[in-house]
């Protein structure tokens, strides 16, 4: 098995588009509308929204890849582009998704280390996160990685209004 973690660069902006959009809908398919599904997917990973992200100076994408083959990605933010007002001292992890044919490799530990690897050489003194809260595997991951719970904001699928559990890792 080889793992490999690389930058993400505008020139893979189409890569980037097509597992963001799977490993999205792959996810949350199931538990959302198609129609809520279709809304959100055109707006956060349309060319443009995800050009403008990839050029922000505050935010980092990182791909995965197992065995050579694009496994899983990771956008990481820190100050004004964090998605909530948070301290200075802060590093967001804004999406950590792994293919399903890569789930229950460990990637996401690899990813989530690079989350933090990054938050440190930003002098960054915590990592957090938003999870929706029905999404028990990714909130029993993020405890099991030492994330603690503290709070909760909206979010919004298509027209409906979810919410996300606030989960913070001191470092």
């Amino acid at each position: 098995m080889t793992v490999e973690i690389r930058a993400c660069r505008r020139e893979d902006l189409q890569k980037l588009q097509e597992i963001g959009i799977e490993t999205f809908n792959d996810t949350f398919k199931d538990q959302n509308s198609p129609d809520n599904m279709r809304a959100y997917l055109e707006k956060a990973f349309n060319a443009k929204q995800l050009e403008d992200e990839l050029s922000n100076s505050c935010s980092d994408f990182f791909f995965v890849y197992y065995n050579d083959e694009l496994a899983g990605y990771l956008k990481v933010n820190r100050d004004g582009a964090q998605s909530e007002k948070m301290s200075d001292a802060s590093l967001e992890i804004e999406r950590i998704y792994i293919r399903k044919p890569f789930q229950k490799n460990g990637l996401g530990k690899y990813l989530l280390n690079k989350a933090m690897e990054t938050a440190l050489e930003h002098n960054k003194k915590q990592v957090w996160l938003g999870v929706w809260e029905k999404n028990d595997n990714a909130i029993d991951f993020y405890r099991k990685m030492g994330f603690v719970q503290t709070g909760s904001h909206s979010f919004y699928m298509g027209d409906e209004e979810q919410f996300d559990f606030i989960m913070i890792k001191t470092l």
